[in-house]
């Protein structure tokens, strides 16, 4: 396996991967665990499926052309048993606001910045693997998964995020020591605050 430390040009497949793996932790959760403690410690685990859905949606929108900073990062009136249809039906809206290729270029508005769209694929690609393994370690999933996928997060954060620009308006707390064999969403969960 080999790691992904490069940019890639089109990052849609790896989003649609984390996608897909981030879905299979969303359909274990059970009802029970709703309420929770995860990693994040404003959330638990049903408000962290309402901000991983409100996320989705905001992928969406940014595809979509529209203004996905006037929505909150958060899926409202979902009942305790819809999260699974509510989720699928935000990734299928994301893969669609993204099909056209020449979204890849276009300037778009997301919370770190005016970026290219393929910039903004790529931070999305942390986001929904990162919540994915909040919410594994929350309800007592397997944590580890794609291997390839957590690398290219991992190479991402480590550029967007190093660990001086920590605190004020950054939701990430201070990098985790690990061991430098850890796994890699072990590595991954460290490198933004989170306590492996």
């Amino acid at each position: 396996m080999t790691k992904t430390t490069e940019p890639i040009t089109d990052p849609r497949e790896i989003h649609r991967r984390a996608m897909t793996q981030t879905e299979a932790i969303v359909v274990a959760v059970e009802p029970g665990q709703l309420g929770l403690p995860t990693p994040c410690p404003e959330y638990d685990v049903r408000s962290l499926l309402s901000h991983i859905v409100g996320g989705l949606n905001r992928v969406a929108i940014v595809g979509e052309g529209g203004d996905a900073l006037a929505r909150p990062a958060r899926a409202d009136g979902v009942p305790d048993d819809g999260w699974p249809a509510a989720y699928q039906a935000a990734s299928q809206r994301a893969k669609a606001a993204w099909s056209d290729d020449a979204k890849l270029d276009t300037l778009v508005e997301v919370p770190w910045g005016k970026i290219p769209g393929r910039f903004a694929i790529a931070g999305y690609v942390q986001e929904i693997l990162t919540h994915g393994w909040d919410l594994a370690k929350a309800t007592g999933q397997p944590t580890e998964r794609d291997p390839e996928l957590a690398f290219f997060a991992l190479a991402g954060a480590k550029r967007i995020l190093p660990p001086e620009t920590r605190g004020d308006d950054i939701p990430f707390g201070p990098v985790v020591p690990v061991p430098s064999d850890a796994t890699p969403y072990a590595q991954l969960a460290a490198w933004l605050g989170r306590q492996p």
